[in-house]
């Protein structure tokens, strides 16, 4: 694997595990709160950022050693408003910035294995942003989000709303590799 593609995968496991733990810890703090839903998604979501960090880490199994790792992340216990615009801002930094540079990288470098990863995580962030903004704006309404059960595909993260489809939208693999949060 070409050095530089390493070095982006490395970043970006470490930045999706950062925000794995970071989303168990607000969504302990909105269940505190006594917003269920928002508490529920947040870690739905932090499944997924680990479906991501763990697609990383399997792309690069064959380079072994110790790095110093870069990786942006938030942080920050505010309110679950607040943990929201934390989540929302995290979110869009890997959609517009971090996950389209690091794509152009491995594209260029003709890595697949990441390529692969890489798209798998962008798409389902995508789909967290939107989630996130929708949460936000109910709980700033003094509100919990409506949230119906929530799936997450365990290998690429896709995360949805509602019954467990056949095969997952985005990586194919079959309905049951889907973990539920209801």
């Amino acid at each position: 694997m070409h050095d530089m593609t390493a070095a982006n995968l490395r970043s970006a496991m470490s930045g999706e595990s950062m925000a794995h733990m970071r989303y168990l810890i607000w969504g302990d703090k909105a269940q505190r709160d006594g917003l269920d839903n928002v508490a529920r998604m947040f870690r739905a979501i932090a499944r997924a950022e680990q479906a991501h960090a763990t697609g990383h880490f399997q792309v690069l199994r064959k380079v072994a050693g110790a790095f110093d790792v870069t990786a942006a992340g938030g942080f920050g216990l505010g309110s679950t408003a607040e943990n929201l615009a934390g989540a929302i801002e995290g979110e869009m930094f890997e959609i517009n910035e971090m996950y389209p540079a690091y794509l152009a990288v491995a594209k260029d470098q003709d890595e697949q294995g990441a390529i692969r990863s890489l798209t798998y995580a962008i798409t389902a962030e995508k789909i967290h942003a939107q989630w996130y903004t929708r949460a936000k704006e109910a709980v700033e309404a003094g509100k919990d989000v409506k949230l119906g059960p929530v799936r997450i595909c365990s290998v690429c993260g896709h995360t949805m709303e509602g019954d467990t489809p056949e095969k997952c939208p985005i990586c194919g693999v079959s309905g049951d590799k889907y973990v539920s949060f209801e």
